[in-house]
């Protein structure tokens, strides 16, 4: 089943057109029609640069072939009906004119409806288009490979194509970064940029404020591999994400009141970098002498920014943190800075290929997972554990990708070392826990920089 657009043949992205003909099957079942159209978005893995997006940092990842693909007929009514390959995920239907989004359970079509609620609002639309979706999902959930944003920037894109309206992939990726937020995840738009502006072949340098793209050719002789550790996390059901969101938000605004700036106007970590006119290397000797290793209390927050208890919470913190007491400011500052120095060195490294590219690379993967580990504290036990296991069989570099407390590691391996090294993983990783032994398939595979989100038709 040959599919197009602009008539570009996809059949380079494996098993696609097997799956399109099982969904369209399965539409017609459900629904008792054909689909009109079908759009794809991209799940990725981050090689480097975690949790920097949201302090305004560039960060480099490459969207994977793992994808949603989503079989969409336009209603006559003003009604969304949603259903899912996997039985496990329950159908839904609501009204479009009526969209609520329940933070409280991040639901699988939670994240459609985020997407769905984006574009309305974005064109007010007061009439907009019922749909029939169907969706199939490849990319593990809750695993780091961003399976929530792929999700939301794929129900932007149905949501755009039925209602006959149009959008730059830039425009769509800052809308689908915001409209996330309605499930309560602070997230900084890595995930929905790479999602639609990924190119075939080529990692991306994503920097924002303004948002672009730039083209990273990885370095040839190597292969990434993921690995899933199996440990779930849901960045939406847990606390530990927002709270690093903000602790980096308090972080800014004490290192800002430190120097003089308008502490009140700055939200992120890159704003007072730019706002002093210094390098990373020179803001993290700042934050050795402003903030100190210990935890900070509310309280001294307050006292060191000279506002009451009241003003923190009200105009500072966010809903989902006003029961916190204490903040890592200097751990989580120090991490960002340092991280944010390593993504710009991958890129050059990258860019000048050196002899030694590959072991300049993998050393930085490294200190970016003790980094994740030691200063932001999102990594776990068992991607500590993966790290050193995929080290020990022959990964140049490895490290924790995504949001971290569980999820996926990724790994950087001689080409000619691929097979040895996944046997060894599997068997050391895997094979060791009966429970873990039945996932093991979908759980650890080499990938290459794939491409982005867009909509199709059969031919």
């Amino acid at each position: 089943l040959p599919v197009f657009y602009e008539n570009i043949v996809l059949l380079n992205i494996s098993n696609l057109p097997f799956r399109l003909q099982k969904l369209k099957e399965m539409f017609i079942s459900k629904f008792g029609s054909a689909p009109k159209f079908y759009a794809r978005a991209p799940g990725r893995v981050n090689l480097i640069g975690e949790h920097i997006d949201y302090c305004g940092y560039a960060v480099l990842p490459m969207a994977i072939e793992q994808d949603i693909l989503i079989a969409v007929e336009p209603a006559q009514t003003q009604v969304l009906q949603l259903a899912n390959t996997n039985s496990s995920y329950l159908d839904f239907n609501t009204s479009v004119n009526n969209i609520q989004i329940n933070k409280t359970k991040p639901q699988w079509h939670n994240y459609f409806l985020c997407g769905l609620k984006g574009i309305q609002e974005h064109f007010g639309l007061n009439n907009p288009t019922g749909m029939n979706c169907l969706l199939d999902g490849t990319i593990p959930p809750s695993s780091g490979l961003s399976s929530s944003s792929a999700l939301v920037c794929c129900a932007g894109l149905v949501t755009l194509r039925a209602n006959g309206k149009t959008l730059s992939k830039v425009e769509l990726a800052e809308i689908c970064t915001k409209s996330e937020r309605y499930i309560g995840t602070e997230g900084g738009g890595m995930d929905q940029s790479i999602s639609f502006l990924a190119e075939e072949g080529t990692a991306k340098l994503i920097e924002f404020s303004p948002l672009r793209a730039t083209d990273v050719r990885l370095p040839s002789g190597a292969t990434f591999v993921i690995a899933n550790s199996c440990v779930e996390m849901n960045k939406a059901a847990t606390s530990h994400y927002n709270i690093r969101v903000m602790e980096c938000r308090l972080a800014t605004k004490l290192l800002s009141k430190s120097k003089g700036l308008e502490w009140r106007k700055m939200l992120r970590l890159h704003d007072v970098q730019t706002k002093l006119g210094v390098s990373l290397e020179e803001m993290l000797t700042i934050v050795e002498e402003v903030l100190h290793p210990e935890p900070y209390s509310a309280e001294e927050i307050c006292k060191c920014l000279g506002i009451s208890l009241e003003e923190l919470h009200s105009q500072i913190l966010s809903q989902n943190v006003q029961d916190v007491s204490t903040f890592k400011l200097y751990q989580r500052a120090k991490h960002v800075y340092s991280e944010a120095a390593r993504v710009l060195e991958f890129q050059k490294i990258c860019s000048e290929a050196p002899a030694n590219a590959l072991q300049l690379l993998g050393e930085l993967m490294k200190q970016s997972h003790i980094s994740c580990r030691e200063m932001y504290e999102c990594s776990c036990p068992e991607l500590d554990r993966l790290v050193d296991i995929c080290l020990q069989f022959g990964a140049i570099g490895s490290r924790l990708t995504g949001a971290g407390w569980g999820g996926c590691t990724v790994s950087m391996v001689p080409t000619d070392k691929l097979n040895t090294f996944l046997k060894n993983v599997k068997k050391a990783y895997y094979q060791m826990d009966g429970q873990r032994l039945t996932v093991e398939n979908n759980s650890l595979f080499a990938t290459k920089p794939g491409r982005g989100a867009l909509v199709f038709v059969e031919a």
